[in-house]
C-alpha cells in the first residue's frame, strides 16, 4: 500500500517504533511513500495509554503515525513471533527503539532475523546505544538532555539547570535514525545485504553542543548558563519585549547591528567608536540592550517582522503554539494543513520537512487504530484468511 511515485514507494518497513524517536523515523518514511506497518502489543504502545477514556488517539500520536497502517502481535507466542519472521522475510526495514536486548530476549533480534532477511536493515534507537558501559541505562528524552550536557548550558544565570522545553532528543534521535536507514538501504543497493544500524540519542545531540564545546576549548572554563542573553561574542543577541510580546534579536554581522541602528531611527550611533566592531560592542553591552530595547517596546510584534524583512535583520517573533499551528507562510508551503481526522475532528498536521522537488506529495492518511489494519496487512502480505486473523484474535495472538 505504497504511494505512487513517491521517493521510498516499494519500500515495506515493520515499524516497533514507539513515543517519538523510532515512530519519528518510521512516519518520515512512511510521508516519503514506504509501506509502513505500525506493530503494537494487543494492548498498545506506551503512547496510547495517554489517551482519553474511548479514544485511542492524541495529536501527538497521530503527528507520529500518520500514514501508517497499523497490527497487533503478541511476541510472546510462538505463533506471534512467526508471523514476525513471515513479515520481516517480505520487508525492507525493521524499526524498534526498546531497551537494548528487549528484541533479543523475544527471540526476534537482529541475529534471528538477519537470517530470516539476509536484504534486511534493521534499525534500533536507544539511549545510549547497544554498546558501551551505559548501554543499560534507562533512558527518557529528560535524562538524555541531563546526560548529554544539554541541560548543564540551558537556564537562567545563577540558576539550576533546565530541560529545553520540547522533545528534542527524541526527535534528534530519530531524524539520525532515518538517516542511518536512508544510507544503509543506499548501500545495500551495491552490496545487496542488509545491516544493523543504530543510533544513540546521547550521540545524536552531542552536535549541538558546538558553541560551549568552543568556548571550554578557547577559555578552559565552563560555559554559563545566561537564558535568554547571550555572552559577549555576539552583541546584541537575546529576547527582547515589545508592545504584544517578545522578538528574539541576532546580529552575526556588522551589517546587521548597522541595520538595526538605521530600523532604530539611531542613526546618530553608526560611526560612535564605542559600538564600532562586535568586540566594541560586548565591552559596552548594556549600551547596546538599551537601544534595541528602546526601539522594541515602541513596536509589535509584527512591526519588528517587518522591519526585520525590509532591512535584512534577524529577527524573530516570539510565537506560541496557537500562532504556529497556523503560520501563513508553512501553510503556504504546504508543511502545515489542515485535515479531517476521524478521531480528533478538524487539525493541524504536518506533511514532512523533507522536500524533493519534482516529487508527488503523500496525501494524508490518519493515524491507524489499534489494529485497525490486522486483517488487511495478513491478507496482503501473507494470504491470512479473515477467518483466521478472527481466530488468531481469539488466541491471543493479535
Amino acid at each position: 500500500m505504497t504511494e505512487p511515485k513517491l521517493p521510498l514507494a516499494g519500500i515495506t518497513v515493520i515499524d516497533f517504533g514507539q513515543i517519538y524517536q523510532g515512530a519519528y523515523a518510521s512516519v518520515l518514511m512512511a510521508k516519503a511513500g514506504a509501506n509502513v506497518i505500525k506493530v503494537e502489543p494487543p494492548h498498545g504502545e506506551p503512547l496510547r495509554q495517554r489517551v482519553p477514556p474511548g479514544k485511542t488517539s492524541t495529536l501527538s500520536f497521530a503527528m507520529m503515525n500518520g500514514n501508517k497502517r497499523g497490527i497487533t502481535l503478541n511476541l510472546k507466542t510462538e505463533r506471534g513471533r512467526q508471523l514476525l519472521f513471515d513479515l520481516v522475510a517480505k520487508a525492507d526495514v525493521l524499526v524498534e527503539n526498546f531497551g537494548p536486548g528487549a528484541m533479543d530476549g523475544l527471540g526476534v533480534g537482529w541475529e534471528v532475523l538477519r537470517k530470516k532477511n539476509p536484504r534486511l536493515i534493521y534499525a534500533s534507537a536507544t539511549g545510549y546505544g547497544i554498546s558501551g558501559p551505559n548501554a543499560d541505562n534507562l533512558a527518557m528524552d529528560l535524562t538524555v538532555q541531563a546526560a548529554s550536557g544539554v541541560m548543564s548550558v540551558t537556564g537562567e544565570a545563577g540558576g539550576q539547570p533546565m530541560r529545553v522545553g520540547v522533545t528534542m532528543a527524541d526527535i534528534a534521535g530519530g531524524t539520525h535514525l532515518y538517516g542511518a536507514v536512508m544510507t544503509a538501504l543506499f548501500e545495500r543497493e551495491r552490496s545487496g545485504e542488509g545491516r544493523l544500524v543504530e543510533i544513540a540519542m546521547q550521540e545524536a545531540v552531542y552536535f549541538t553542543l558546538a558553541g560551549p564545546l568552543d568556548i571550554y576549548h578557547r577559555t578552559g572554563k565552563l560555559p554559563p548558563r545566561t537564558g535568554n542573553v547571550g555572552g559577549n561574542t555576539i552583541v546584541p543577541y537575546g529576547v527582547f519585549p515589545v508592545k504584544d510580546g517578545f522578538v528574539a534579536v541576532h546580529t552575526g554581522t556588522e551589517q546587521h547591528w548597522r541595520n538595526i541602528l538605521i530600523a532604530a531611527g539611531r542613526q546618530d550611533m553608526l560611526d560612535d567608536p564605542r559600538l564600532a566592531t562586535m568586540h566594541d560592542r560586548g565591552r559596552h553591552k548594556d549600551l547596546v540592550n538599551e537601544i534595541v530595547l528602546t526601539w522594541t517596546q515602541s513596536i509589535t510584534k509584527d512591526e519588528a517582522a517587518a522591519a526585520a524583512r525590509k532591512h535584512r535583520i534577524p529577527i524573530g517573533p516570539v510565537r506560541d503554539v496557537s500562532e504556529v499551528m497556523v503560520d501563513e507562510h508553512m501553510h503556504a508551503r504546504g508543511m502545515l494543513e489542515w485535515v479531517e481526522h476521524p478521531e480528533l475532528g478538524r487539525v493541524v498536521m504536518p506533511t514532512t520537512p523533507l522536500r524533493l522537488h519534482g516529487m508527488a506529495v503523500a496525501p494524508f492518511r490518519p493515524s491507524p487504530r489499534l489494529g485497525e489494519h490486522n486483517a488487511e496487512v495478513l491478507h496482503e502480505m501473507l494470504g491470512i484468511s479473515a477467518e483466521e486473523v478472527a481466530a488468531l484474535k481469539l488466541e491471543g495472538v493479535l
